[in-house]
């Protein structure tokens, strides 16, 4: 006999081992992904490229590893293809091959476009896969993928300067393990993804795809939520493409002191990307995207002004609170369009590849023009565009 509670739908418990999956797979993706710039030093050299050649395979890549994202993203909304992933780890396999054997400019522009293909596909459809096996948990899901994405990132270079930078071009090759080992995974869980299909299309339960909002509610909050990526990327890129620059030269510590400041960092947006989910599960998102953009700004005015033991204690609340953000404005961005998480997921990771790699550009551009102080002293009242977010409209109250 049915009880009344039985009856009712209950989401599924969190998919913990698909996560686990995801977020490792993103932890190779990234990894992966990023000893492309750590390897521009080499390249430089080798085959005698100057600065504007090396910009151009950066823009090739930021293009087609942003640009492509939210076009995947809205084919597979409608068409779910649960081996996407596996195949998308396939595209960066195949580029890392073709930039082991790059031996001319043009090569290694088709192995950036490669490479930057593999990330398209992988952003949108994982953090898609995220949700779903979420059981309703959506913000600790999205921290717990995307932490292991900012854990690829960070040992990108250090396995750049341990194992390609002594042995050579040619020795990127050898991280093609790490892509079978992806696929290998992506395939597991898109088996997973084509039974939670099968299962969905037996029950035949509506997915609810009417917006909690007006249209015109729904374009104002999307601008205001793309306004804080702005805010958060560009900011994040002066500490991920410049922080150990403005250390030596305000400072003069030697390098090894710079990473070790920067690490730390790292280490503290990690933290943050981890808890700010979870919290955003609990207390609401509106709340954590606010403190997450605006909270940091005291201790973005602060730093430039401090010395060098200030800076790097200032540097691990700012990491902290600012990480927070990404997993709570994409889950809010998510509820705003229902039906459309691909389409959403690969926009927001589109907009946030794009912001980083325009915000590298700019600010390198400026900092050659005035100094790499001033850029740290005009970056600080970057958070002020958090004040934004009170015009966040509030989900429950739909």
């Amino acid at each position: 006999m049915n009880t009344a509670a039985e009856t009712h739908y209950r989401p599924e418990a969190t998919a913990i081992a698909v996560l686990g999956a995801l977020s490792f797979c993103h932890f190779l993706n990234d990894m992966m992904q990023s000893l492309l710039p750590a390897m521009y030093p080499m390249l430089k050299t080798g085959l005698a490229l100057d600065f504007g050649q090396i910009g151009l395979i950066t823009l090739v890549y930021q293009l087609t590893a942003s640009l492509f994202q939210p076009l995947v993203g809205l084919y597979t909304d409608k068409r779910p293809l649960p081996y996407a992933l596996a195949c998308g780890m396939g595209f960066t396999l195949v580029g890392l091959l073709l930039l082991s054997k790059a031996a001319s400019f043009p090569m290694l522009l088709v192995a950036a476009a490669v490479i930057g293909i593999g990330s398209s596909i992988f952003h949108p459809e994982s953090s898609r896969l995220a949700r779903l096996a979420s059981g309703g948990r959506h913000g600790f899901a999205q921290s717990f993928f995307q932490v292991g994405g900012n854990a690829g990132t960070a040992v990108g270079p250090l396995a750049a300067a341990f194992i390609v930078l002594p042995n050579g071009q040619r020795s990127v090759a050898w991280f093609a393990l790490a892509a079978m080992i992806g696929i290998v995974l992506l395939a597991k869980v898109g088996s997973w993804y084509a039974r939670h299909n099968e299962r969905q299309a037996t029950r035949k339960q509506p997915v609810a795809t009417t917006p909690p909002f007006s249209r015109g509610k729904v374009f104002t909050a999307l601008a205001i939520l793309v306004a804080l990526i702005f805010s958060k990327y560009f900011y994040l890129a002066s500490f991920s493409s410049y922080y150990t620059f403005y250390l030596i030269h305000k400072f003069n510590v030697s390098v090894w002191t710079a990473q070790v400041h920067l690490f730390v960092f790292l280490a503290a947006v990690a933290a943050g990307t981890l808890l700010g989910g979870p919290i955003g599960d609990r207390i609401g998102r509106k709340y954590v995207i606010w403190f997450s953009i605006l909270g940091v700004l005291p201790f973005t005015l602060i730093l430039p002004h401090v010395n060098l033991f200030w800076t790097g204690v200032l540097s691990v609340p700012i990491g902290l609170i600012l990480a927070s953000a990404f997993a709570a404005i994409l889950v809010y961005a998510q509820e705003l369009v229902p039906g459309k998480v691909g389409m959403i997921s690969g926009l927001f990771f589109g907009i946030a590849f794009g912001m980083g790699g325009l915000g590298a550009a700019v600010l390198g551009h400026l900092a050659d023009v005035t100094s790499i102080e001033y850029v740290y002293g005009l970056c600080a009242y970057l958070p002020i565009i958090g004040i934004l977010a009170a015009f966040l409209p509030n989900p429950k109250r739909a």
